[in-house]
Formats: structure tokens, sequence, C-alpha cells
């Protein structure tokens, strides 16, 4: 039987390059790997539906599955994961000098429903007390106007939220319109050494160690999720694809402690693998639900507690059943070698 063919949306990383470049195939599949970035995917796929299948924002496939729609289901390979302590700017003229300081003061977001800001103010409800109802949210681009949200929000009245089309967050921050800014990255004008702006946590590396020790929280971002449809009529797709996800992120990890012929460009890549896996131990960047649950069902409250979901989701019942049971790696000589799940 000849393989199906579908077309997938997805960054280029390096535990995604085997399946880019072709050097891995997902059993039965055959993939058309189309190379865009995270904000373009999202915003097609949630309003187009556009891709077989995508990368997508997990704070975005938890609102959705609260809201009743299933036109996705996920499957859990986590593309992205990352600590965000370093993704919070201030003005130097807010007086903001810790984090209890944003109590009653303007933030802007890029998305309000971005899952690195679940995760900034997640951690700044449950180590801080700051919470998302005690300051007044303004949501627009980071440094360039107009950026709506990809989903329509119906915040509860105990959100405060204001829409800023008109000038970046950047801009807004400079001009001290707003104290301070939350996201996925680093504003262009800190970027530069605009002295106005400076990170709430200068010392971002150690907290966030200190972060994961408590929590055991290395923050997931994005997963892939395949249209409802596909997966539907054709379940076995959910497994194999889950399965060449593992092994492209399996090989990459076999591949960063080799000194040979290092396959970044990062000076010292080897002993900055070591450290990292000193740190946050063997297998840190976590593929499967049972390995991850107390991170995802930590997003599942927090979608709940700042206004996303009505309900705080089932973390089951946003994953293709076929990847929920899974035999834990080690369980063969070889798990990566082991019986592949072909289409019927």
């Amino acid at each position: 039987m000849s393989a199906m063919n579908l077309t997938i949306a997805c960054s280029s990383y390096d535990r995604t390059y085997a399946l880019e470049s072709g050097l891995i195939r997902p059993d039965g599949i055959e993939l058309n790997f189309l190379t865009t970035n995270p904000g373009e995917t999202f915003w097609r796929q949630l309003r187009f539906a556009e891709f077989d299948v995508s990368e997508m924002s997990l704070s975005g496939c938890i609102l959705l599955a609260s809201r009743g729609d299933s036109r996705f289901v996920a499957i859990p390979a986590f593309t992205s994961r990352a600590f965000r302590h370093d993704c919070i700017f201030v003005s130097v003229t807010s007086g903001i000098t810790k984090p209890q300081d944003l109590v009653g003061k303007r933030i802007g977001v890029p998305q309000y429903s971005m899952t690195a800001a679940l995760w900034i103010r997640g951690m700044l409800s449950d180590d801080y007390g700051v919470t998302a109802s005690s300051v007044v949210w303004v949501q627009g681009g980071l440094d360039a106007p107009g950026y709506p949200e990809r989903v329509t929000l119906n915040l509860p009245p105990s959100i405060r939220m204001e829409h800023r089309g008109d000038r970046s967050l950047s801009d807004l921050l400079l001009a001290g319109e707003i104290d301070a800014i939350i996201g996925a990255e680093w504003p262009l004008p800190f970027r530069t050494g605009h002295a106005g702006i400076r990170q709430l946590f200068p010392d971002y590396e150690w907290l966030a160690l200190d972060y994961y020790r408590r929590t055991r929280f290395f923050p997931i971002m994005h997963c892939i999720a395949i249209r409802r449809d596909i997966y539907e009529a054709h379940p076995w797709v959910a497994r194999n694809l889950y399965d060449a996800f593992l092994r492209a992120k399996e090989r990459v990890s076999s591949q960063l402690h080799f000194p040979g012929a290092p396959i970044t460009m990062l000076p010292f890549q080897v002993s900055a693998y070591l450290k990292a896996v000193k740190d946050l131990g063997e297998g840190y960047w976590r593929y499967g639900v049972e390995a991850s649950r107390h991170e995802l069902e930590a997003m599942c409250r927090y979608s709940f507690e700042q206004g996303l979901s009505a309900t705080v989701v089932d973390v089951d019942t946003l994953f293709a059943r076929e990847t929920l049971e899974v035999l834990p790696q080690g369980a063969t000589d070889n798990p990566l070698a082991a019986r592949p799940h072909r289409s019927p």
C-alpha cells in the first residue's frame, strides 16, 4: 500500500531536522514538511486549518478543548520547551524592582493566550502571589503595532484587558504608558542596548534552575496537532507520527555530546549539553504524556485561573488515545527499533 501524503507546518529545530530532511520517515506516511515560524503557523492553522498536521501552541490546544472545539487532536511531541524568567521586561522609570511590584501595574503582552505568557503568569502567581487579575493587561504587537489575538477570547470581568493596535508595546514601555512586557521574545530596544528597559530577573538562569528543582517544570510551549478529520479516518497516523518525532529527537540527543564534529555552531557545545544533563537530568527534553503530566496539569490549571478556560481541562482529552499509553524508553533492547505501526 502506498504511503499517505500529509503536509506538516513546523519550525526547523534540531529535534525535527531528521523529519524535515527525510532521514527519518514516519511508517506509512510521506511528509511534506513546510518550514514556518510558530506565529504564522498558529495563525494559519487556528484561523483556516490549512495544514494536515502542524506545530501548535499548547495553550491554544487547551483553550480550544475547553470550548469543545475538536478540530485538532494533539500528540505529545513537545517541539518547544523554554524557561521564561528572562522574558519579563520593565521600564527603568517604573519603580519595579521585584515581582510583587507588578501588582496594579499595566503589563504588555503580544497574545494573552500565548503559551509563554501562560507560564510566566503561572510562575508569577505561584511563586510571588501576582495573579492575572491583579494587573491590567495591554495586548499589542511587541516591536510593531497591529497584532490581534489568534483566537477570540472570552475573558471574565476579573481579567482587565486593553488592546492597542496603534503603537508597539516597546514604544509604549519607553513612553511610560505601560510598566512591563511579558512574552516569548526580547523587545528590540533591549536587544539593541536601550538603557530605558531592563529585565526584571537579571539572574534569570539561576532562578530558572531553582524553579526546576522546586517544581520539576521545564515549561512546554508547543506540541504537534493533527486535523481531527484525518485522525478519525486514520487513527494509526497519530502513533506513527509520534514515534517518528521521538526518533528524531533521540537522534539529535545522541549527537549533542559528540565532540569530534559538533553539530551546532555553539562553542563548547558538549560542555553545555553535559551541564544541562547535570542540572535537569537525563532525558530532560521529555516527550509523552506521563513523563510530563505534572507540567501539563499545571498548564490546564493556569488556563483556568487566568480566565482562558471556563473549566480545568482533563490532560488526557488533549491527546490521541494511541499516544497515551506507550512503552517506556528502555523497555526493549532498542526502543527506537520497536515494531512499527502500519496503516491498515
